[in-house]
């Protein structure tokens, strides 16, 4: 029952972490979630201080204006032409999270607030923190935090789809629109500020993060479409959460840190082997092009040498060794793809151009 508790939390946490990834991964904004997993950490302790209850609701508001205020100094700085993006979020967030830290230290030192705890999470933990409803057991409270969000990450994805989708590849035409698209911005960027205080306690911001990145960009690799996108996404960020639970349970590891492998595991073999954009292809692809490239070259020598006396010795396979300076593998790789296609007929030692063969190398002589 522990096990199923966990890992529902984790499948529940990764879906609701991937739907606001896709847009971050889609906008080249992918590294402020880690802005914003650390940063809402002061606004956390600060209404801990105000509100002395770490189970009230009020803790995920001042978080997300944490957030909020950090995508806004992230920006300020930005547009003032004296810093790039990425070191003003190198700048912004670790003083926002430092600050946090300090507080903690210094003032609420015997208070459950763990920086262990928010760095990596301990999912082993979650079934031991319990929503009871009067004298009912309705299960983890992290489960149902993460819960409530995934449905409002749902919700307001399927109200702003539209918007979002224009926003996010035509902001000029979104606000030509009427759209608002800085409005859609920092909805955004407070979506990403309540998932990351959401997933603080129970995955931690390491996994957060991974959550939120890499299956968005794993889906990406293997789309163009922004609903399969989607899609995608959150189906690699539950994948990877279960692969990660088992592979934690093999080794007796921490769980979060086996999760956050397999996002990064699911990443390089679609990097290694996506059907379009992975090395395989491309390397397949390339190879190909290179073959037929070859092949052009083969028919060329074919035909200008076809009725010439040297016709005897010129195309004969063994030739082509001296001729086109080929090993043997690529020599027997040309003039099998040659064969298969139709272009050259061999009789004995000698290769012979086919009508095929013949139109292909007259037209390959012109474009060359």
């Amino acid at each position: 029952m522990l096990s199923l508790e966990i890992l529902l939390t984790a499948v529940v946490t990764a879906a609701a972490c991937a739907l606001p990834g896709v847009f971050l991964v889609l906008r080249r904004m992918s590294m402020m979630s880690d802005a914003v997993s650390h940063a809402v950490l002061p606004g956390i302790v600060i209404a801990y201080f105000m509100l002395q209850d770490l189970n009230d609701p009020r803790l995920i508001v001042a978080a997300a204006v944490t957030g909020l205020a950090t995508v806004a100094l992230v920006e300020l700085l930005q547009r003032s032409k004296l810093v790039k993006e990425d070191a003003a979020i190198g700048v912004v967030f670790p003083v926002f999270f430092s600050v946090g830290v300090l507080l903690i230290a210094q003032y609420a030192d015997d208070v459950h607030l763990d920086i262990d705890a928010v760095l990596l999470g301990e999912l082993a933990f979650v079934p031991f923190d319990r929503f009871m409803w009067g004298a009912l057991d309705l299960g983890p409270k992290a489960l149902w935090m993460m819960g409530g969000i995934l449905l409002v990450n749902l919700l307001l994805l399927l109200v702003f789809y539209k918007e979002l989708k224009l926003a996010t590849f035509d902001g000029a035409l979104a606000a030509s629109l009427g759209f608002a698209p800085i409005v859609l911005h920092y909805g955004l960027m407070a979506l990403l500020s309540v998932t990351a205080v959401g997933a603080f306690e129970a995955v931690g911001s390491i996994l957060m993060v991974a959550l939120v990145v890499g299956p968005a960009t794993t889906a990406r690799l293997l789309t163009d479409r922004l609903d399969r996108t989607i899609y995608l996404a959150v189906g690699l960020g539950i994948l990877g959460a279960l692969l990660g639970y088992g592979l934690a349970r093999a080794l007796d590891s921490s769980i979060a840190g086996a999760m956050a492998t397999m996002q990064g595991v699911q990443l390089l073999a679609v990097i290694a082997f996506a059907p379009r954009t992975g090395w395989v292809a491309q390397s397949r692809r390339k190879r190909q092009q290179a073959t037929e490239f070859a092949t052009r070259l083969l028919t060329i020598h074919l035909l200008q040498h076809e009725h010439e006396p040297d016709a005897v010795t010129e195309c004969r396979r063994d030739h082509l060794l001296m001729h086109f300076n080929w090993d043997q593998a690529q020599a027997d790789r040309v003039v099998r793809h040659a064969l298969q296609e139709g272009i050259v007929t061999e009789k004995g030692p000698l290769l012979q151009l086919t009508n095929g063969g013949r139109q292909l190398a007259q037209r390959s002589a012109t474009t060359f």
